[in-house]
């Protein structure tokens, strides 16, 4: 990473604090051996995963102070994964994925950053149908339905991976998906429910965007 200009922030949960290095802006791109775009990954697109957005900080202060309990969590898409690296110090039963090449590299640094075991990750596309991720009781995500399209396959890729009784907690910026991912979640048994976040100071302006959480009892 010593081409990519980075940045260090420190984010404050109550009296847990999470040391997260991101990468500076969004003009920064590194894949000298075309790694990224093999995967269909632009160079306009490359630093999405290595930016902190407003959907990840509300993601992050909702299960900050979620009853978990010993559920099994796997976060998509996870990008910073400021929520995973959260619930890691919390001691929760965290995994995490996305498709981008550079996650992994950026979640072990910052898991180390912040004292605490590395979390435990696979690197998957949504269709890709060969990861070994297994089954979890409670699946989170955030800013995931950019095309219509992605609606089938996160659906798809959430079913693939939750046990009979599974809870979903995504947040959506407001791209207007919202109820098209629920009626196929209900096709696979979901219960649905949208609210807006309480208001969190360290975002610039009104999140405008809603949690969507979804519960399924086997």
């Amino acid at each position: 990473m010593a081409t990519l200009r980075l940045s260090y922030q420190t984010i404050e949960f109550g009296k847990i604090d999470i040391h997260l290095c991101t990468l500076r802006n969004k003009q920064e791109f590194h894949d000298p051996e075309g790694t990224a775009e093999a995967l269909g990954i632009s160079s306009a697109t490359w630093p999405i995963f290595g930016i902190l957005w407003p959907s990840s900080l509300v993601l992050a202060h909702f299960v900050s102070n979620y009853d978990i309990g010993t559920k099994r969590v796997l976060e998509i898409g996870c990008g910073t994964a400021l929520s995973s690296l959260l619930l890691n110090k919390q001691h929760v039963d965290i995994t995490a994925t996305d498709y981008h090449p550079e996650v992994e590299t950026f979640l072990n640094r910052n898991s180390l950053l912040n004292g605490d075991t590395v979390i435990p990750f696979e690197r998957t596309g949504w269709a890709d149908n060969n990861d070994s991720l297994g089954y979890f009781d409670l699946i989170i995500g955030s800013d995931l339905l950019y095309e219509d399209e992605h609606i089938e396959l996160l659906s798809d890729f959430i079913q693939a991976h939750s046990n009979p009784t599974c809870e979903v907690i995504i947040v959506d910026p407001g791209r207007g998906r919202k109820n098209k991912l629920a009626k196929k979640m209900l096709e696979n048994g979901y219960a649905s429910s949208f609210f807006k976040p309480d208001k969190i100071e360290c975002l610039k302006s009104d999140f405008k965007g809603h949690i969507l959480q979804f519960v399924r009892k086997g």
